[in-house]
């Protein structure tokens, strides 16, 4: 378990260096919009977030454009062979029944964001899922009942717990493998990761970061051809994928349904 201990050192260390980087980079104009931002609208947490021409500091762009090109190298050289070989043996359906059951068996983190959020509705409703799909449905491989976004059900974690309770997203960072990120959701992911079953089901790094490499090779045979289209579609890449992060995530913590070009496509075949 010393992995998540090890991201949240690095990202309290990174925190450090760009601090300084972005007290230097804001401007007298950027911090006007800033302070106009906090004292108008509605007040709610999300709203330190919701301001369409403040762009998320990027004050690490030199590691971030390396940590892109060996995630863009990974996708077209491992990954994406891989999950093509894997999808030639494994038919559709099989891929979905095993991506069905990676999403039952992390309730318990969807469950524990929901009650630090306070929706008891959307924790009690998550339970009851999970109750019926474990048995209906076979370990979850079959959603007898799916996320209802009405009742608040869904993927939920702590990188948008901490954003509801208005704690902004810092910086962007990019990690190697994991993608891009920000120093509020890479604590949250460590959050995450004591709440996640596979964290015990797999204490040793070696048989986590096998299982993880897994779902990875599934999940991306399901979604093949939808970085693809993104990068076709971006004039320049690494500037589009932070925007379409940073609404992703502000989308996240408002508890609305993102539409961009990152995360559509092959969701739920």
């Amino acid at each position: 378990m010393r992995h998540p201990i090890i991201i949240l050192v690095i990202a309290v260390f990174l925190l450090s260096m760009s601090l300084a980087a972005s007290a230097a980079e804001e401007g007298p104009g950027q911090a006007a919009v800033r302070a106009e931002a906090s004292q108008s609208g509605s007040g709610g947490p999300a709203d330190t977030e919701d301001t369409g021409a403040m762009q998320i500091p990027d004050p690490l762009e030199p590691w971030n454009r390396v940590m892109f090109t060996f995630n863009d190298r990974l996708y077209f050289w491992v990954l994406k062979p891989v999950a093509n070989g894997y999808s030639f043996f494994i038919p559709e359906w099989g891929r979905i029944r095993v991506r069905n059951a990676v999403n039952n068996i992390a309730m318990p983190v969807r469950f524990a964001n929901s009650i630090l959020q306070l929706k008891f509705h959307a924790a009690i409703a998550e339970l009851g899922r999970f109750v019926v799909n474990s048995t209906g449905g076979i370990g979850g491989m079959f959603e007898i009942v799916r996320p209802d976004p009405e009742i608040g059900t869904g993927d939920k974690d702590f990188g948008q717990t901490l954003g509801k309770y208005g704690i902004p997203s810092g910086f962007y960072i990019i990690w190697p493998v994991l993608g891009p990120s920000s120093f509020r959701d890479s604590v949250g992911m460590a959050g995450d990761y004591f709440v996640t079953p596979e964290s015990y089901i797999t204490p040793f790094i070696w048989d986590g970061l096998a299982v993880r490499s897994y779902e990875r090779v599934n999940d991306t045979s399901l979604r093949i051809g939808d970085y693809e289209d993104f990068k076709e579609a971006s004039v320049e890449p690494y500037a589009a994928m932070r925007d379409a992060y940073q609404e992703y995530r502000k989308s996240k913590v408002k508890g609305g349904a993102y539409e961009g070009p990152l995360y559509q496509g092959k969701d739920r075949p």
